[in-house]
């Protein structure tokens, strides 16, 4: 048997950095479980995208603080992941889609966050890939960019453990043991571990974990694909993350070549992650219509991961007033890898009782209950 002050479920992005944000504050006997490798979940199969363009004030604030902290993740906790801050270029063709992003970004201005409208032709000098046929205008903050998912996970494992965390790998949740509303241990596939706390972090798979405490976690697992290409010949060094908003194409540099995604209308949930080519035929239709140079290269590889969809696609993040205590963090709906560092100081003050840097009691589960849903449109 063993004891835990608190025991967080998932070793992805999120719960990584829950975990090393607790020890870090010195809270004793932090236990991460995952039942496989770290960063085998969602996080490792995530395009690696940080942003903070948004429409919502919260959405804005989450990334924009992860922001912060992944700029300075070689210092704290230590560790390269390497961060390419070359920019989101969100690409407009209808009027509507203009006057949602010309919202959002008075609204993200408001809040320090240096996003800006661009006319096409100023968007294709960014990125000379696109074509501006039919684009009125883009939409662009410098902040934003990508990095290296595992690299994240992996230094936010390393630093929970030098702040005296326990990280245990292949170590699966079974279980979640109460004593009337007072969760008092979790079974794993190692040992019971008594406990009165519980974090779950366990992204697609959280609804499974909150049903261990009788908590119900809205949270499907939908698969999207990403592509790899062949390299690029004269791929420009700060080439931006670049997004056609109308059909969620998107690529950004990985190397010498690129990677690619979209979102497949056709898809329907579950936790299925072999890759198919049933997407291509319409991504090829978006790459022709935004970006014809792209039709040409070589696909050298892909992969399929998981989103973890909330019904109004936006974060669950809270404490569960039927069971005391077990908090959660998921239903990120794509934006969880960029929002995991704030996301961590969150829960870390919700444990300790203190007043998080954002207000993110609208991110209750409960919000359904009381029709209060919060759609995100910025959605990738």
């Amino acid at each position: 048997m063993h004891n835990a002050r608190v025991v967080v479920i998932g070793g992805g992005v999120i719960g990584t950095s829950i975990a090393y944000h607790l020890a870090r504050a010195g809270v004793p006997d932090v236990v991460l479980v995952e039942r496989d490798e770290l960063a085998s979940g969602s996080t490792a199969r995530a395009a690696g995208g940080v942003r903070a363009q948004f429409s919502d004030e919260l959405n804005i604030q989450l990334g924009a603080r992860s922001l912060e902290a992944f700029a300075r993740f070689g210092e704290e906790p230590g560790h390269d992941i390497g961060l390419h801050r070359v920019g989101y270029l969100f690409l407009l063709s209808t009027e509507a889609e203009v006057a949602a992003f010309e919202a959002g970004v008075r609204l993200q201005n408001t809040l320090g966050v240096p996003s800006r409208m661009l006319d096409p032709a100023e968007a294709q000098r960014l990125c000379p890939l696109i074509t501006t046929d039919g684009l009125l205008a883009a939409a662009f903050s410098p902040d934003d960019g990508h990095c290296t998912p595992e690299a994240v996970v992996h230094g936010y494992a390393a630093g929970a453990r030098r702040h005296g965390a326990r990280v245990l790998r292949h170590c699966e949740a079974t279980g979640i043991e109460t004593r009337g509303n007072t969760i008092t241990a979790v079974t794993t596939s190692r040992g019971r571990i008594a406990t009165d706390t519980v974090v779950c972090a366990a992204g697609p798979w959280s609804r499974a974990v909150g049903a261990m405490a009788g908590v119900d976690l809205p949270v499907e697992p939908l698969r999207r694909q990403i592509a790899v290409t062949e390299p690029v010949p004269d791929l420009p060094p700060d080439l931006p993350m670049t997004i056609d908003f109308a059909s969620s194409f998107y690529f950004h540099a990985e190397g010498p070549g690129l990677l690619v995604g979209m979102s497949d209308p056709d898809e329907t949930p579950g936790f299925a992650t072999e890759t198919h080519d049933r997407w291509i035929p319409r991504l090829y239709e978006a790459m022709e219509r935004r970006a014809p140079a792209l039709l040409d290269l070589r696909r050298t590889g892909g992969w399929a991961g998981l989103y973890e969809i909330s019904p109004d696609h936006n974060a669950l993040i809270g404490e569960a007033g039927s069971c005391s205590r077990f908090l959660y963090a998921t239903g990120f709906s794509g934006h969880g890898f960029l929002q995991g560092p704030a996301v961590g100081e969150v829960v870390r003050d919700l444990y300790l009782g203190r007043v998080p840097f954002v207000d993110i009691s609208p991110l209750s589960v409960d919000r359904f209950a009381a029709d209060a849903a919060r759609p995100e449109v910025n959605l990738v």
